[in-house]
């Protein structure tokens, strides 16, 4: 039945290369391009993208503009048009990219965190809709990713239902963070065009608040989330976020993929970023990195165990457990190189640490994406000891460079980190499950020692990791399937009603 190349439209308020704050631009970038590469058909899918149009992207061709039927008026969206290249193997194609703009909406000197966060992107998901039937173009799927486009399933099956355009197209909502909900006041009813009968808990009603990510939730054909075990400890009050009771109800159509990354952008044999490039067959040039790295941080240049972290500066990230071991760590003959920004109590934390150890600690606060690519290249190990982690991207970065993880198991770091098992050599990395700081400093220490006392097998465990697969082609496949899923669950409902 779905032997055919789908049309799939990604929705997602931010996309690399064109705007990012976070991990989902890096998703909404690098998915399409798997998708548009893969499957039955020689020729792909046909793959678009839809997402705003914030003042600091440049370039766009113009291509039409129309009246939304938005708020009990009419506002202006004007469609303009991009692209990003997918290149895989020998295939190579052109992916559109429309991006929805409105100067009162968009043209700001930041993407997020105002007061008419509701109205912005209301506005911006009944602007994807209407402008689909003037593309003359209808996608089988529509994918959408977080709380700014959770109206989309939720239009679709309300102000569009009795409209013939739209009643094939299913919906496949992800979930990324189930922290950030887009939560408001009652009034975002009126915004989006809906009655009082939405303000109820088996619909929009969520703690005396409409949300954008409930919306999602309750109203998509399937939902997912980027991994296997954040939808597990999701449907759970510990990670629920006051959503697990929903999330339980909708469990029979809740899915988790791991992410991917793009193999060809983070390739240690071809990154130009690299001081010295390497792959599995001459890991023996990976330690060029680490030194000519050591020099860029202002490090003593000696051959010691280099731990890199490279994370957003936030509770989230298990940092508490880092500095409650700092000290019994820096008695060790090792070396941490930190790359990161973000709340400012955690940013003085680090800058102290760096002042107590100053030949132990390099330290960089803020965005440095080439810096980011040497500490993955030219590190030992990489920390990740999360709270929790519904993917993460760190750890897959770290496995292609040949760079072992040391992670909390939650979320995706369990999905794709294995403890190693000196009996069998089996495993990736090295892990542990409970929430504490003795637990991570035994891990750590694990790690240690078995890099200092038995080199062999350490090459042995880098190699293994290099050879695996975490790229977007494989978890592409997966994704197709879920679309698939979805198109024959709606059309199963519709043939119902």
């Amino acid at each position: 039945m779905f032997d055919r190349p789908l049309k799939i439209l990604l929705v997602s308020a931010e996309v690399v290369p064109f705007a990012k704050t976070g991990g989902l631009a890096d998703v909404a970038g690098s998915l399409p391009k798997a998708l548009a590469t893969v499957g039955n058909d020689n020729m792909g899918n046909d793959v678009r993208v839809a997402m705003p149009r914030y003042r600091q992207i440049e370039g766009a061709a113009y291509r039409m503009d129309f009246p939304v039927p938005f708020n009990s008026r009419y506002e202006t969206a004007v469609i303009r048009e991009s692209s990003i290249e997918a290149h895989y193997q020998d295939k190579h194609k052109t992916i559109p990219v429309y991006l929805v703009d409105n100067y009162h909406y968009f043209y700001r000197d930041r993407m997020y965190m105002f007061d008419d966060e509701a109205e912005r992107f209301a506005f911006f998901c009944r602007a994807v809709l209407e402008m689909l039937p003037r593309l003359e173009w209808q996608p089988d799927i529509i994918h959408c990713n977080d709380w700014q486009s959770g109206p989309i399933p939720l239009f679709l099956k309300t102000h569009y239902l009795h409209n013939s355009f739209y009643n094939r197209i299913a919906t496949v909502f992800t979930i990324h963070n189930l922290q950030y909900q887009g939560n408001f006041p009652k009034g975002t009813l009126q915004i989006l065009g809906l009655g009082e009968e939405y303000f109820h808990p088996e619909r929009l009603e969520f703690y005396d608040m409409v949300s954008f990510m409930k919306a999602g939730i309750v109203y998509a054909d399937i939902v997912n989330t980027v991994s296997r075990t954040y939808a597990v400890e999701i449907q759970r009050p510990e990670l629920g976020e006051r959503m697990d009771g929903l999330l339980r109800k909708r469990s029979a159509d809740l899915y988790g993929i791991v992410n991917g990354i793009n193999y060809h952008e983070f390739n240690p044999r071809t990154d130009a970023r690299l001081h010295r490039n390497y792959d599995q067959h001459c890991i023996e040039n990976k330690k060029e990195n680490k030194f000519a790295l050591q020099r860029e941080l202002g490090l003593p240049v000696r051959d010691v165990p280099a731990i890199g972290l490279i994370s957003r500066l936030v509770d989230q990230k298990g940092l508490d457990l880092i500095a409650k071991i700092i000290d019994d760590l820096m008695e060790q003959n090792i070396q941490l190189m930190v790359l990161g920004s973000g709340e400012s109590y955690y940013e003085n934390l680090f800058q102290s640490i760096k002042a107590r150890y100053p030949e132990k600690i390099g330290l960089y606060i803020g965005f440095n994406a080439i810096l980011a690519q040497r500490i993955y290249a030219g590190a030992d190990m990489f920390l990740m000891p999360s709270r929790f982690e519904p993917c993460g991207l760190g750890q897959l970065i770290s496995l292609r460079y040949g760079t072992i993880p040391i992670v909390r198991f939650t979320g995706g770091l369990a999905d794709t980190v294995s403890d190693y098992n000196p009996a069998t050599g089996s495993g990736n990395g090295f892990g542990f499950k409970d929430y504490s700081e003795t637990l991570l400093l035994n891990t750590i220490n694990r790690a240690l020692k078995l890099y200092k006392e038995k080199p062999e097998e350490w090459q042995r465990l880098v190699k293994n990791a290099m050879e695996l697969d975490f790229s977007w082609a494989r978890s592409g496949v997966e994704y197709l399937s879920l679309f698939q899923e979805a198109m024959s669950k709606h059309l199963s409902a519709q043939r119902i009603a």
